[in-house]
């Protein structure tokens, strides 16, 4: 029962932190979450545990278990790396959210980590769970925890912001069981290891209401208003993290039966590219700084449905670079964009910043939360970082599905491109250049970013770096194959002239 002790380690902290004063449970919170990620590491590099069952009901539930693979660990070290390193990040930054709302500080404090362990434990747990409606369970727990995060702490009207995302979340989980159910009746159990299809009517459930939960073009217009008025702390969570984990319900259910991929290939593709394109373009003219990285977010989110939509592919090998695409990019894009949102909220706590017009020059004043931002932007742009995998593993994918066709290839390296482009134009107009306002040199002496604005930011640009390169790239790489394989229902890990071997040694890692 190793892996239900490392996930009740972060669970208990939710309830013995809020007893402790607010630093000592900030650590007590990051260290909760550093024993999981150790332990899933340690699975990476000696194997994975056997399932762990919790309790069997009757039909059309079935059996509820934990469990952890290669593609598990890649979306749980994510998690908790992320929320380890904004536990520690918020200690300075909520303290001088509650000052600006004149709120008592250690009280407030105890209400706030509360529900921000919950809110991440809901994440962690969710991707262990073996059950549909286990999942679902822990969707909803992390829908309400963030709702009530944007209620009680955001910016500008934010009863209103939490409660239109709130709605659309809602909407989103409701179809979503609709397709679970429908799912359960077809197959007279919802654990994950028993089903073996998923029907057109239930795909359809599931995919419109993880389209908004992801979100794509249309859809999106509740995610720029989140998370700009969200507090930092959970614009670093909800961005990062929560968004993807859509990305992983439908990974999950696709490698049961991607029925709807392999009929909607060539739709999904245009829509993930367009919506990719347009947000990408979107952040060109956005003034708010984490509006902007908001839009990046829907940019990002279209390399996911590329990568999913490759999951409907006849050629298997092209279906497990698109599997192991959707995971990679979802740890890259969980480090980089906590990253860039908590080098966002630095500048709100320490300037009062938003406003990229009002900003430019700020390197000289702040060099730290600067360097972190270009890490940040780095693993968007997939330089150097773990972001080349995703990068690689999605265009792999395509070449395996469709060939030398241009029109498949030429608009995703354009979207890969555009990563980059958008990423150091935001670079030069924040922190390079001459400085556009006279707030921040004003403010510069008595604005002295603490160690925990930016040092927690650079642990998680080490890990992106370190990922990308062995001995952990060598071990998680073939772990992701195997559990791509598995799930596919291969009995090897080796097809179509491809080991897991063959994936570390011919030409993916440096």
């Amino acid at each position: 029962m190793i892996l239900l002790y490392l996930l009740l380690v972060p669970l208990v902290a939710v309830f013995v932190a809020p007893l402790l004063p607010r630093r000592i449970a900030s650590w007590l919170s990051s260290i909760a979450f550093l024993v999981p990620f150790f332990g899933i590491l340690n699975f990476i590099f000696t194997g994975f545990p056997p399932k762990e069952t919790l309790i069997t009901l009757s039909e059309p539930i079935g059996e509820f278990y934990l469990f952890s693979d290669g593609i598990t660990s890649i979306f749980a070290l994510s998690i908790c790396a992320v929320s380890a390193m904004v536990a520690l990040y918020a200690i300075p930054y909520m303290e001088h959210r509650f000052k600006e709302m004149g709120v008592d500080i250690e009280s407030e404090f105890r209400k706030y980590i509360f529900i921000y362990n919950l809110y991440a434990v809901s994440m962690l747990w969710l991707v262990h769970c073996g059950n549909l409606i286990m999942l679902y369970i822990f969707l909803e727990v992390m829908l309400i925890t963030a709702f009530l995060l944007i209620y009680m702490y955001g910016y500008g009207n934010r009863q209103w912001v939490g409660l239109l995302y709130l709605i659309w979340c809602c909407i989103a989980g409701v179809l979503t069981l609709v397709g679970f159910l429908i799912i359960a009746f077809e197959n007279g159990t919802l654990a994950l290891d028993a089903l073996r299809t998923v029907g057109m009517v239930a795909w359809a459930f599931i995919f419109a209401g993880m389209i908004i939960e992801l979100p794509g073009l249309g859809p999106h217009i509740w995610l720029p208003w989140a998370h700009a008025e969200a507090p930092t702390p959970v614009s670093a969570l909800l961005s990062p993290l929560t968004v993807g984990l859509a990305g992983y319900i439908m990974l999950r259910v696709a490698l049961i039966d991607a029925v709807f991929f392999r009929v909607f290939t060539v739709p999904i593709f245009i829509y993930a590219a367009i919506s990719s394109i347009y947000a990408g373009f979107s952040v060109f003219v956005q003034t708010d700084f984490k509006r902007l990285l908001a839009y990046s977010t829907v940019s990002q989110m279209g390399y996911i449905l590329i990568a999913l939509c490759l999951l409907g592919s006849p050629n298997e090998e092209a279906v497990k670079f698109g599997a192991m695409g959707v995971a990679v990019q979802y740890m890259s894009h969980a480090f980089g964009k906590s990253i860039l949102f908590c080098s966002a909220g630095g500048l709100i706590a320490l300037f009062g910043l938003r406003d990229i017009e009002k900003m430019g020059g700020l390197h000289d004043f702040v060099p730290e939360i600067s360097n972190a931002a270009v890490i940040g932007f780095m693993n968007l742009a997939g330089i150097l970082t773990v972001g080349m995998f995703g990068e690689f593993f999605i265009l792999r994918g395509l070449v395996e599905a469709f060939g030398a066709n241009l029109a498949f290839i030429l608009p995703v390296v354009f979207i890969f491109i555009l990563s980059g482009w958008y990423g150091f134009y935001t670079l030069r107009k924040v922190f390079y250049g001459r400085p556009r306002s006279s707030i921040a040199s004003s403010s510069a002496e008595s604005s002295h970013a603490s160690a925990y604005l930016f040092v927690p930011l650079f642990v998680l640009g080490a890990l992106s770096v370190l990922f990308f390169f062995p001995p952990f790239s060598s071990a998680w790489v073939p772990e992701l194959f195997k559990a791509v394989s598995v799930g596919m229902g291969g009995s090897s890990v080796v097809s179509g002239g491809l080991s897991a071997s063959a994936a570390v040694g011919g030409g993916l890692l440096p």
